[in-house]
């Protein structure tokens, strides 16, 4: 083993174990299988020649699985490439929405439902309120990013929504600043994210949307739901507006690091022993210092795989003058409004990185260039077929 664990070194030590004694979904199973075998002979690969020196070398081909914390370095540089060219020369604020304590059981065994509305509530929240004359006026964008993790791995689902300092005046005339240091109170975010949230929520009740397994059985009664309501009604609501982004280069560093991340990266992992793993995390309660964790490897893997997203859940999603049908429209007319140029889509795919440069970007070496003598190319020699079963589908 390498001088550091990886995460596939977990699971491949104790996966088979924890498998054998713990009913799964298929999307965990999946997940695990795909992390353990990931750049390895099982999925593949291909053998490169240099044309100079002829060295030969092996690369082995990635699992693609959005858990994976080897497989979103390309992705996420992509992605950043596309948000490049929608950022506005405005400041931009950051709002966190998070679900309260008393619903992260029931989310943690709903999470399709739950998540889905978390994104709805936040959404018509920061919509409503900035089209209200009142505190803006505007319709507004934002990116909203679905994390569902506490730096100790427990279940933290919570929102980030990178929103525009300003927006586009409803008669689609003239772009609005916000003059303010936040763009609207907490207090009237949090309170009206809590109406929202409850109203969902109790619908999804009435239309019976929800499942009541295991610990959270009792819920199914009508009394004890609406007395959980009534509960949450009562309580203050966590919302976060962060100091804003001063500049659209700010942003790119915060989504950078933020958006495609995974429960636990690689290198937080410190010591794979004994069946226990000990990694690093930031003790929020103790002034963010770095500390260490040590659970058994059956905890750990428990913990990883309450952070498996449902099947074709999006994490990462598009709002107001910067949604998908909005995007060659309202944006295109706060580029105007702001002075800024708009890339067309035929500029775009002129413009599109091959991988090799994105990873040169990244890691600052060239993956077309000889690693032995440094000079020649490396060329095609041979395609490796995987050797392992295909993943379950």
């Amino acid at each position: 083993m390498r001088g550091f664990p990886e995460l596939a070194d977990v699971f491949r030590a104790y996966g088979p174990a924890y498998r054998q004694s713990h009913e799964m979904p298929l999307r965990q199973r999946r997940a695990m299988r795909a992390i353990e075998i990931c750049r390895t002979a099982l999925l593949g690969g291909h053998v490169d020649e240099c044309d100079q020196c002829g060295a030969l070398k092996i690369s082995y081909n990635s699992c693609r699985n959005r858990h994976c914390p080897k497989c979103q370095c390309l992705d996420k540089e992509r992605w950043l490439e596309a948000r490049k060219r929608d950022l506005l020369p405005s400041r931009y604020f950051h709002v966190v929405f998070t679900l309260p304590d008393l619903l992260r059981p029931l989310a943690l065994r709903n999470q399709k439902v739950l998540y889905q509305l978390l994104f709805r509530a936040s959404s018509e929240t920061l919509k409503e309120l900035s089209e209200d004359p009142r505190h803006l006026g505007a319709e507004i964008g934002f990116i909203a990013l679905l994390h569902t993790w506490s730096q100790a791995l427990m279940d933290h689902p919570h929102l980030h929504c990178i929103v525009t300092a300003g927006g586009l005046s409803l008669d689609g005339r003239q772009w609005i600043p916000c003059k303010g240091e936040f763009l609207i109170h907490v207090k009237v975010l949090s309170r009206l994210f809590r109406g929202k949230l409850l109203a969902y929520l109790k619908e999804a009740y009435e239309k019976a949307r929800l499942a009541f397994p295991g610990k959270i059985a009792s819920l199914k009664e009508k009394k004890v739901f609406n007395a959980l309501l009534n509960d949450l009604y009562e309580k203050e609501w966590v919302v976060y507006c962060k100091p804003p982004f001063q500049s659209p280069q700010t942003v790119m560093d915060y989504l950078a690091r933020y958006t495609h991340r995974v429960a636990i990266s690689n290198d937080r992992l410190v010591k794979l022993k004994d069946g226990k793993i000990t990694f690093r995390y930031r003790d929020r309660n103790h002034n963010d210092q770095i500390r260490l964790m040590t659970l058994d490897a059956s905890e750990f893997i428990r913990r990883f795989l309450l952070h498996i997203l449902p099947d074709g859940f999006v994490k990462i999603r598009h709002y107001g003058i910067l949604s998908t049908r909005n995007r060659k429209t309202k944006l295109v007319q706060c580029k105007a409004l702001l002075g800024v140029h708009h890339h067309t889509d035929q500029d775009q795919e002129k413009t599109k990185v091959p991988w090799e440069d994105l990873l040169e970007q990244i890691t600052g070496v060239d993956p077309r260039i000889c690693p032995y003598c440094g000079k020649g190319k490396m060329v095609l020699k041979e395609v490796l077929d995987p050797t392992a079963l295909p993943l379950p589908p």
